[in-house]
């Protein structure tokens, strides 16, 4: 009985959000997975079970490889371009510049915002109007003398405009990430590999970052997932355009335009799991770091 005082108090306070995650979460991801293993290609038909036939058809569509290939480049440009941006503004602030507290306010403000509220000022500001026609950051351009761009209208580095506001609104997130990685590090090792001889940039180079590898797996695990299952932000700079499609996009497209379950329920389920090959490795990690410590 002096167990189940112990344990039961905790159980019943954690039921409903256990029950909850089993039906909305895990219960309609199997539901996908099971839509997506069926023939109903349109809305009024049961579908019959097909296997992994439907994952291997799609692979035969030249919109499925656009918006993969288009997912990669976002993600690359996205991922790599939020640390590094997230990397040198930690850097600033664990230098102690004036005014840290309002810096990193500001640096924070973005990730208060909605994709759907950036994707709509950025849409203004990468309009691909020229001349006469800029506005945004072409006019901008045009002012100083630099080079007009069409942003995310170009069909080769279009993804990679697309990837700017996601990286301006998630670098904030990653400052943080990284400025409490650097203030986590003790005084005494720096110190020790300043007597040693170490430069300042070594410092950083063979005693800070090595330390710093756990924050920077966890913001590229929070980035990776992020930038795969990216919709909202798409949508609402661009539209569903070819030119910025997605599997996410291409997902809506599916089911409400195209009106097929089973090849939307196929993307998703692509999706789920392309995300889920960046969490579950850290996931596995976690938990053997744990019991090590």
């Amino acid at each position: 009985m002096r167990r189940v005082r112990a344990w039961l108090p905790g159980l019943l306070l954690v039921t409903p959000s256990i029950v909850a995650i089993g039906v909305f979460v895990y219960g309609l991801l199997g539901w996908n997975f099971r839509l997506a293993m069926t023939d109903q290609h349109d809305e009024v038909s049961e579908g019959g079970f097909v296997g992994l036939r439907n994952f291997i058809d799609i692979w035969d569509q030249a919109r499925w490889h656009l918006s993969v290939n288009h997912a990669i480049v976002f993600t690359v440009v996205f991922v790599a371009g939020a640390l590094v941006l997230g990397w040198f503004l930690a850097f600033l602030m664990e230098k102690g510049i004036w005014g840290e507290g309002t810096f990193r306010a500001i640096y924070l403000f973005p990730m208060a915002v909605s994709f759907v509220a950036t994707g709509i000022v950025w849409r203004w500001l990468m309009n691909s109007g020229m001349d006469e026609r800029a506005v945004g950051l072409n006019r901008l351009f045009d002012a100083v003398g630099l080079p007009q761009w069409e942003w995310f209208r170009n069909q080769e580095w279009g993804m990679a405009a697309m990837a700017l506001p996601a990286v301006w609104q998630m670098s904030g997130y990653v400052m943080a990430l990284f400025l409490a990685g650097f203030r986590g590090v003790p005084e005494e090792l720096r110190e020790a590999a300043r007597v040693d001889g170490a430069t300042e940039w070594g410092v950083y180079r063979h005693v800070v970052l090595p330390l710093l590898r756990p924050v920077t797996l966890s913001a590229l695990i929070i980035l990776g997932h992020i930038s795969l299952k990216v919709f909202d932000l798409i949508v609402a700079v661009s539209g569903k355009q070819i030119v910025t499609d997605v599997p996410a996009v291409f997902m809506w497209v599916a089911v409400f335009d195209s009106h097929d379950p089973a090849k939307g329920a196929t993307i998703a389920a692509y999706i789920v799991l392309s995300v889920a090959v960046f969490v579950i490795p850290y996931l596995i990690w976690s938990v053997r770091k744990e019991r090590r410590s």
